[in-house]
């Protein structure tokens, strides 16, 4: 079985087709799927699509990229994350890439994030683009290694793959390492220990090969793992092992 421990199946594009991808889903022996927020405003839209589904679990979170939306507390977030469905903190992080200094207020709203996965016990979902450095060094100052989390969509060189493990995190990959240009990935995804390694989609984005270009669901998580298996020369039912148990290791909220 796989799972895709990191997608928007609240995003229009694919809440308006959800049955039919939940028939992909199983056709692909894709178990589980966590649905992961972005902002405040449509968190409970978020939470009304997973609640039905028991294969459906949702984070809480305000992403980095998101400048123009409500700033989360603390507290907001302990107490959303109280619902039985909420098995993350996130996705929160520095995204540099677009944005420009000054950026004090993304730094803020990383530390708020951390400091409400140590309050409520629960792992962080960290996107980081163009802004690795302040990030390692703020996931430092904040303690984030208390209950660790995942480095979602990872693109970032060994070293600070290697950094972030050290703080108790995972690595996920998504449909990027299946890209032909990938080059380096491709030697992070032969090298990265399996014990340290998630998949996902990041859906409705990065399609993998041989969707690519195309809207992505989380079905195609298998392409993820087929990829990753062949660059380590390893049957693919070895990473499906290997990253559903990390999966439920880290999300330890959800039954198996």
């Amino acid at each position: 079985m796989y799972v895709d421990s990191h997608c928007h199946l609240d995003f229009p594009e694919l809440a308006e087709n959800l049955p039919e991808i939940l028939k992909r889903m199983e056709k692909n022996l894709v178990s589980h799927a966590l649905v992961v927020s972005v902002n405040l405003p449509n968190w409970p839209g978020l939470m009304s699509l997973v609640a039905p589904h028991p294969h459906l679990y949702a984070s809480v979170g305000v992403h980095p990229d998101y400048e123009d939306t409500p700033e989360p507390t603390v507290q907001e977030l302990v107490d959303m994350a109280e619902s039985p469905k909420v098995v993350a903190i996130g996705e929160t992080g520095l995204d540099y890439f677009r944005l420009s200094e000054p950026l004090e207020w993304q730094r803020d709203r990383f530390r708020t994030h951390i400091r409400a996965s140590r309050q409520s016990g629960l792992p962080l979902i960290i996107h980081t683009r163009s802004a690795s450095a302040d990030t390692l060094r703020i996931m430092k100052e904040e303690g984030a290694d208390e209950f660790g989390g995942v480095m979602h969509c990872f693109t970032e060189s060994w070293e600070v793959a290697k950094a972030a493990m050290d703080l108790n995190f995972y690595i996920s990959l998504s449909g990027i390492v299946t890209f032909k240009k990938a080059a380096e990935l491709h030697e992070l995804a032969k090298n990265l220990p399996l014990d340290r390694l998630l998949i996902e989609t990041d859906s409705p984005y990065l399609a993998p090969v041989p969707h690519r270009g195309k809207t992505n669901d989380p079905s195609n998580v298998i392409h993820v793992a087929e990829k990753i298996a062949e660059l380590r020369g390893i049957p693919a039912v070895t990473i499906a092992q290997h990253s559903t148990d990390n999966f439920f290791s880290l999300f330890n909220k959800i039954r198996r």
